[in-house]
């Protein structure tokens, strides 16, 4: 199941820099792809306001 970045989300890019698949787009907040995202955790464990939980 791929994850998804909630409303929490400050737009800080630190999830994107550690995703390995490159799921995860910039935007007002950031948003994951769940074509790409292998559902791996990285994201959400290095997420700062923890704004990405399971979809």
């Amino acid at each position: 199941m791929a994850y998804v970045i909630g409303e929490d989300c400050v737009a800080c890019g630190t999830c994107q820099a550690v995703c390995p698949t490159g799921a995860i787009s910039e935007g007002d907040i950031y948003v994951i792809d769940p074509d790409v995202c292998i559902s791996c955790g990285t994201c959400v464990e290095s997420c700062p306001n923890e704004a990405i939980s399971e979809g």
